[in-house]
């Protein structure tokens, strides 16, 4: 059904709508009332109370279908939930999505902006369904063909985890814990993988192993010793890496 169909519906069916007398905050007594009623909530919800939001469907017992950024994995409210098994995520993550905003919505990004028939509207890259309705992909076993060495997959300096920087290269061979980006969420199966945490719980501070001159973020800015994995570079070196979730593999 398009947007039309929708609002075609809309027109002809008055009991489909629910007028509030309230602000419509998701949390209020009006619209909790309303959730107690639904079966499946499908909504592009405000991101910034995310961490609130997801959280509330999950504790009222409801399925949902529900857009976010791809960094809202590494909330903690939202990452304790993906670890408990309640929370996963849909098809068609990432990539470019395109929103319908006012006219007078402004952003400096030209590429990012369109208007068809007179309609507004801007793109995101990061936009990811966040989901407890089962998905076939979710049961997919992610191919792995690298073998470990030690040489292609250091161990951190302040965590005893090994670094893999692609999803598509996890060692099939290697039976400890790896980090690896977040996205790897995208294509968990929880039959094949064991999630153990993300750096920013992990990581240990970096003071304990080397002096602020002595490690760097990858833009070469001395950063702080927690929330991130260090791995050596040689002489004396240690360098940040991006967030990390640390994995490891079922029955190893």
């Amino acid at each position: 059904m398009d947007l039309l169909d929708v609002e075609e519906l809309l027109r002809h069916d008055a009991n489909v709508i629910t007028p509030l007398e309230g602000d419509g905050s998701f949390d209020s007594p009006e619209s909790l009332a309303l959730l107690s009623e639904a079966d499946v909530v499908v909504t592009n919800p405000p991101w910034s109370l995310i961490r609130t939001f997801i959280p509330l469907l999950i504790q009222h017992g409801k399925q949902f279908l529900v857009l976010g950024d791809q960094n809202f994995i590494t909330y903690r409210e939202v990452f304790r939930e993906i670890v408990a098994n309640k929370l996963w995520f849909g098809y068609n993550n990432g990539g470019t999505k395109w929103f319908r905003v006012p006219d007078d919505y402004e952003i400096k990004t030209e590429s990012r902006k369109k208007i068809v028939d007179g309609v507004k509207y801007f793109s995101m890259g990061r936009a990811y369904w966040f989901t407890n309705l089962d998905t076939t992909r979710r049961h997919e076993m992610l191919t792995l063909y690298k073998r470990y060495s030690p040489e292609e997959y250091p161990t951190y300096t302040n965590y005893p985890a090994i670094e893999v920087g692609k999803v598509s290269e996890i060692p099939e061979d290697y039976q400890g814990e790896m980090g690896v980006p977040i996205t790897f969420l995208d294509k968990y199966n929880p039959a094949q993988f064991e999630i153990i945490g993300q750096s920013i719980e992990l990581a240990e501070p970096m003071s304990r192993y080397a002096t602020k001159e002595e490690y760097a973020s990858k833009q070469g800015k001395v950063v702080g010793g927690t929330g991130k994995f260090f791995v050596p570079v040689g002489n004396g070196k240690h360098e940040g890496v991006y967030q990390r979730v640390v994995i490891k593999r079922i029955g190893a």
